[in-house]
């Protein structure tokens, strides 16, 4: 796939690493992961055609799941994936736990992983430096790094990220955002792009920043809300990748509801409690000690999906 920005080709890339990556939910709750709808919600990102798979993220619960539970997941998302490539986290605290998964990954089918810096003491740039080193150096498979201060707590700079990606096996960059600006946005996308090598995309992630990050010349959209509703993404995924920028940002400000709610109660448990008001998962499904969203923004909730599933523009893609 050749992408354009400004009228100008920035890179062939692989597929993999561009378009829309849709992150599914893995639910769980302390009864153990409930695999009949976790292959459900993979089957519909492949009707849906995806361009990738990110199983395991953030949303992907990966966090609260030891090590032969990922395991399992990924193999369930390997398996159902059919024609669409995988990519799976493999972040843990200690450097040991993440090359046992690196190679977990590697042997179940992964296309690609995902590393953030998860730490409990607060990690030097050069203590995330040499993870990243020691990790590609025993790859064959692509590695996408993960940079997401949010969970992670650690930032990274620009010129950190330009080591990185210097890094054998390392093919995208998966930040955390971008501003709200559409011209800033560029200029962040530019001055990212001058530090890391032309073969590394970079994505975006923070699904309310996503349309503008894709205007702005991301090659990919990581994306929680993807992982439920696929089509709807998708379409604005593609109306961005083929210019139509002012369509695309039209049918995410068409989100904003949704957005809100990402913003003052966290994506996971927005997209938790879509996916059971949407009938595709039973409650409870997210571990301990998270708990779901309160009546009241479950009821909003819920209003929010009726009204876009009455709106003509995304009454398909959110059927």
């Amino acid at each position: 796939m050749c992408l354009y920005f400004e009228g100008q080709l920035i890179k062939e890339c692989s597929f993999r690493f561009c378009g829309l990556s849709a992150f599914p939910l893995t639910p769980v709750n302390e009864t153990g992961i409930d695999e009949k709808a976790f292959v459900t919600l993979i089957q519909r990102l492949v009707a849906a055609d995806v361009d990738s798979i990110g199983a395991l993220g953030s949303t992907g619960n990966y966090a609260y799941l030891n090590r032969e539970e990922r395991l399992r997941v990924l193999r369930l998302a390997v398996h159902s994936s059919e024609r669409i490539p995988v990519m799976t986290s493999i972040s843990a605290i200690r450097t040991s736990e993440v090359l046992r998964l690196a190679e977990d990954a590697q042997r179940a089918g992964a296309s690609a992983v995902l590393l953030a810096p998860v730490s409990y003491q607060t990690l030097t740039n050069e203590e995330v430096f040499l993870l990243y080193e020691q990790v590609t150096s025993s790859l064959s498979i692509p590695l996408c790094v993960y940079d997401n201060p949010s969970t992670s707590h650690f930032h990274f700079s620009d010129e950190l990220h330009g080591r990185i990606a210097e890094l054998p096996n390392v093919r995208s960059i998966k930040i955390p955002g971008v501003p709200s600006d559409p011209e800033a946005a560029k200029a962040r996308i530019r001055k990212l792009r001058t530090t890391i090598p032309p073969h590394v995309t970079i994505g975006v992630s923070g699904d309310s920043f996503a349309v503008t990050g894709l205007n702005a010349g991301c090659e990919a959209w990581y994306s929680v809300l993807g992982g439920l509703f696929p089509k709807a993404c998708l379409k604005m995924t593609r109306l961005a990748q083929d210019g139509f920028a002012d369509e695309a940002e039209r049918l995410s400000a068409l989100l904003e509801p949704i957005w809100t709610l990402f913003h003052q109660y966290g994506s996971l448990r927005v997209v938790s409690a879509a996916a059971e008001i949407s009938g595709l998962i039973s409650s409870p499904s997210l571990p301990l000690p998270l708990q779901p969203l309160n009546q009241s923004a479950r009821e909003h909730l819920e209003f929010i999906l009726k009204d876009l599933q009455s709106t003509e523009t995304f009454c398909c893609p959110f059927g």
